[in-house]
C-alpha cells in the first residue's frame, strides 16, 4: 500500500488475544472439535488429531486442552525425549504438517501414550493420510486415531471472529461495517486476522476512525497483493 502524506507511523502497542474456553466462538464447523476438547479425558481413542485450514481455531483449541490437561508440548524428532514425556503426562504436537517429524519417534510417542494411559493431541492443516509417512506401523497407528475436521468458516462465524479480533485490540466497530467486510473478504480466519490488523494499523497511522471507505481500501489492497503473488 502506498503511504499517504498525512499518514504517520503509529506506535505499536501489544494486544493480548483472548484465548480462554469462554472466549471460544462456537459454530457448527467447530462443534466436533470443541466437543472432543471438552470431553477429555473421556476420548474415543488416546490419540486425537484436529485438522483444519490456517487460522481455523486449531491453536485456540490446543491451548484450551493444554491448560485443561496439563499437557506438555513435544516435537517427535530423532534424539528427542518425546516418548518419555508421553509416558508421564498428556502431550501436544502442533502444526504436524509444517514442523515435520520422524516416523519412528512419532510411532514411539503413540505407543507410549497407549501403554501408559496418557493422551496425545495433534493439530495439522492436512489429514494424516496426507502426511509423508513411510513407516507401515505408524500408518496403522494413525488410522486408529480419532480425526476431527474443522471446516471453512461461514458468514456467522466470520462475523463473530471479526468482532472478537476488533475487541482484542480494544476497537469498537459498527455492525454494518463488519457485515460489509464479511461479504467482501476471503473466506478464512487468517484473512480476518490480516484485515483487522491492517485496518487498525492504517487507522492509527492516519489518526482516523474505522470507516467503510477505509475497509474498502484495505480489502482492495489485500486483493491486489494476492493477485500479484
Amino acid at each position: 500500500m502506498t503511504r499517504r502524506r498525512n499518514e504517520q507511523l503509529p506506535l505499536v502497542f501489544g494486544h493480548d488475544p483472548a484465548t480462554g474456553r469462554e472466549d471460544l466462538l462456537v459454530s457448527d464447523r467447530l462443534s466436533a472439535a470443541i466437543a472432543i476438547v471438552d470431553h477429555w479425558p473421556a476420548w474415543p481413542s488416546p490419540v486425537v488429531i484436529i485438522a483444519g485450514p490456517v487460522g481455523s481455531g486449531k491453536s485456540h483449541l490446543a491451548s484450551i486442552w493444554r491448560e485443561r490437561s496439563g499437557a506438555e508440548t513435544i516435537h517427535p524428532v530423532g534424539g528427542s525425549n518425546a516418548a518419555d514425556i508421553a509416558a508421564a503426562r498428556p502431550v501436544l504436537f502442533e502444526d504436524v504438517d509444517r514442523q515435520g517429524f520422524d516416523d519412528t519417534a512419532l510411532f514411539h510417542v503413540i505407543n507410549s501414550v497407549r501403554q501408559n494411559g496418557t493422551a496425545l493431541l495433534m493439530t495439522s492443516r492436512l489429514w494424516p493420510m496426507s502426511w509423508p509417512v513411510t513407516l507401515p506401523d505408524l500408518k496403522s497407528r494413525l488410522r486408529a486415531s480419532t480425526v476431527v475436521e474443522i471446516g471453512e468458516p461461514d458468514d456467522e462465524l466470520l462475523t463473530q471472529v471479526l468482532f472478537k479480533l476488533f475487541a482484542d485490540r480494544q476497537l469498537l466497530v459498527d455492525e454494518r461495517l463488519v457485515a460489509y467486510i464479511v461479504t467482501r473478504m476471503e473466506r478464512s480466519l487468517e484473512a480476518a486476522q490480516t484485515i483487522v490488523e491492517r485496518l487498525d494499523h492504517v487507522a492509527l497511522a492516519r489518526g482516523t476512525r474505522l470507516t467503510r471507505a477505509l475497509a474498502t481500501e484495505v480489502l482492495e489492497d489485500l486483493a491486489n497483493a494476492c493477485a500479484s503473488d
